[in-house]
């Protein structure tokens, strides 16, 4: 991821590094700040009933989302990790710094106003992203999927945007919103979310949390 962000432009003055438990002892060991995380967990057939119980349930309650939120939507296969890194980098700007010619950096500029449908598209047209998620993949610890190959686990991102702690999910219609937090409690507050991922299918092992921290 790290090096996904710094082909793209991205100042590694934040960097990702792993979460190896969501217990305050271990939350207390992760760099600070914190202003991502990011969730890889195992798409199951009890996380799909849940997920579609939830999108009933604020489509029917509705909820209230912040104009500041960069949210897009995910067409392309096996690019929740890219999407989950370009949601986390997207609302941390006003914190993050880019190279001057950073690709990330122009297609966040020039994707702003779009939908989350348009944005997506845009991603799809992406050379530079789509060559480097490419090799960041091949360089990786291990093999990575290729965009069109079936696999069960998907990245997703938290995010605090004006107080307010956000699940951006690709596969989602629209941002979640988990309720109030603040810089000093978002890394808590996120692996709060997390747990209730893991409580839903406790069989499962396969979750991974890791945070974007100043370094």
């Amino acid at each position: 991821m790290n090096q996904f962000l710094r082909q793209l432009g991205l100042v590694p003055t934040w960097q990702f590094g792993d979460v190896y438990g969501l217990e305050a002892e271990v939350l207390s060991l992760v760099p600070r700040p914190v202003c991502a995380v990011l969730l890889l967990f195992p798409i199951t057939e009890k996380y799909e009933t849940f997920r579609q119980e939830e999108e009933a349930r604020i489509k029917s309650q509705g909820q209230e989302i912040s104009s500041d939120v960069y949210f897009m939507k995910q067409t392309i296969g096996n690019a929740c990790g890219t999407i989950g890194l370009i949601h986390a980098v997207a609302n941390n700007q006003r914190c993050l710094e880019f190279e001057p010619n950073s690709p990330l950096k122009a297609f966040l500029l020039q994707s702003a106003k779009m939908s989350p449908e348009e944005k997506a598209a845009f991603l799809e047209k992406d050379e530079s992203i789509r060559v480097t998620h490419e090799s960041s993949a091949q360089e990786g610890q291990t093999e990575a999927p290729s965009l069109d190959e079936k696999v069960d686990l998907h990245f997703i991102a938290f995010v605090n945007v004006e107080g307010h702690l956000y699940e951006l999910d690709g596969r989602k219609p629209f941002p979640i919103v988990h309720g109030k937090t603040t810089e000093d409690t978002f890394l808590e507050d996120s692996a709060e979310v997390c747990k209730k991922f893991m409580a839903r299918d406790p069989q499962e092992l396969r979750f991974t949390v890791v945070a974007l921290s100043k370094v």
